[in-house]
């Protein structure tokens, strides 16, 4: 990085090429951001996105998101994908430590931490705790497009418990 140009510059540079579709570019500019300020939290919270979301590299996303939060914890932006890639990751101790943390920070979209708990606590089956979850989400949100989605997650919920209760038969004579 030359000494013309100063760390928050280089960011918009990166962000740039990542918007015009130049990952090595973006990539190159993002380690270079690191290496001269290696407490930049945003270039950690733009790689763990990139290696997320594009390259599927879950342990290096998750190692990024990590450290985001280490420099800054009170940047919203990095929760989200952070609890789903624990959650991808079936690291289950961290889920609720992540989501406890998020839900302390100012800018976090609550109804994105219940949803994502609701799916985790869908997946290990326990449908009254992803009901209670999801019901929460709904009450945090404000898109509609998003509360359809909501509706939906608490109707398969109900058809899961639905489905799972005991099936008591009378003899009839």
């Amino acid at each position: 990085m030359d000494i013309y140009t100063t760390v928050e510059e280089k960011y918009l540079q990166a962000i740039e090429e990542l918007h015009w579709g130049e990952l090595p570019k973006a990539l190159q500019y993002f380690n270079e951001l690191i290496t001269f300020d290696p407490d930049y939290a945003r270039a950690y919270f733009q790689l763990g996105n990139i290696y997320h979301n594009r390259f599927k590299d879950y342990r290096t996303a998750g190692y990024y998101y990590k450290r985001c939060t280490e420099l800054d914890p009170d940047f919203p932006e990095v929760y989200v994908p952070y609890l789903k890639l624990v959650i991808t990751l079936k690291m289950y101790k961290l889920v609720k430590q992540i989501a406890d943390k998020a839900l302390k920070v100012a800018g976090v979209c609550e109804a994105h931490i219940y949803e994502s708990l609701g799916l985790y606590a869908e997946q290990q089956q326990n449908f009254v705790e992803a009901a209670s979850y999801f019901k929460k989400a709904e009450l945090f949100n404000a898109i509609q497009d998003e509360h359809n989605a909501l509706l939906e997650h608490q109707d398969r919920i109900k058809s899961k418990m639905n489905s799972t209760k005991k099936m008591i038969y009378e003899l009839q004579g």
